[in-house]
């Protein structure tokens, strides 16, 4: 059995009078993909947010690595080794893909430059080059703005900037939203060369086919809890829309 290293239990979280999460809960192993999905108003974004640091729920418990935690805010849980690939990117168009994967977390020259202030490029152009090359990422051009470069190499360099900082736990929220066939595919590869380096990967997509092609795991929101589980090798598309919608009932599921 995989380490279990995220086990949240009974979430809640309100926004006034709207009741997001109504007692979610979720697991997430190493070495597996696991995809949360659900419908639009499920709560899967308030329930990552409150995974992630983000935000915090109003009651239940959160343990990481079997230990209790309190996920306060982002670099908390950057700390405890989880990464988050947002769908906006978050990327900073104008620097090159190194300058990117090191965005926050700058190389400094060694002596009193570093001191100084002064940044090592070439070392960060050196790394970049290194794990964009161990996680497949292919770039037209490394030292271009990374606003210059496809929608499909975009994603990988924030694919691979979380990866490469996660030491245990990477959530990919809609990773191949507006991708085309071909950089759809190198980013799964991506995914699938992550779980197999022994990380946790949760990916949230909307995309069932894709879902089926990369998850180990199907974790089903519906209303702000979780109503289904499912093995990613034995299951179906109808199954899985079936939970979402609540046509497949919770024993059916089971």
């Amino acid at each position: 059995m995989s380490e279990l290293l995220l086990d949240a239990k009974d979430l809640v979280k309100h926004y006034g009078s709207v009741e997001a999460l109504r007692g979610a809960s979720f697991q997430a192993f190493a070495g597996e993909v696991v995809a949360l999905i659900g419908d639009n108003g499920a709560g899967k974004s308030t329930l990552v947010k409150c995974l992630s640091g983000v935000q915090q729920p109003d009651s239940g418990e959160l343990r990481f690595d079997g230990k209790q935690v309190v996920l306060d805010s982002p670099t908390t849980a950057r700390r405890l080794g989880i990464e988050t690939v947002y769908q906006d990117l978050a990327v900073a168009p104008d620097l090159d893909p190194a300058a990117n994967l090191f965005l926050g977390r700058e190389l400094r020259k060694p002596g009193l430059l570093g001191r100084l202030g002064v940044l090592d490029k070439a070392a960060m152009r050196r790394r970049a080059i290194t794990e964009f090359s161990q996680l497949g990422v292919r770039l037209q051009s490394i030292d271009a703005p990374i606003g210059s470069l496809s929608g499909g190499q975009r994603q990988s360099v924030a694919v691979a900037r979380s990866v490469v900082w996660a030491s245990k736990l990477v959530f990919m929220d809609e990773p191949t939203a507006a991708l085309g066939v071909v950089q759809r595919e190198r980013v799964l590869d991506v995914i699938k060369k992550v779980r197999d380096a022994g990380m946790g990967v949760v990916l949230i997509s909307h995309n069932m086919p894709e879902v089926l092609a990369v998850a180990d795991r199907i974790e089903v929101l519906r209303l702000g809890r979780r109503v289904a589980r499912f093995s990613g090798s034995d299951v179906t598309v109808e199954q899985l829309v079936g939970a979402m919608t609540g046509a497949l009932s919770q024993e059916d599921a089971a």
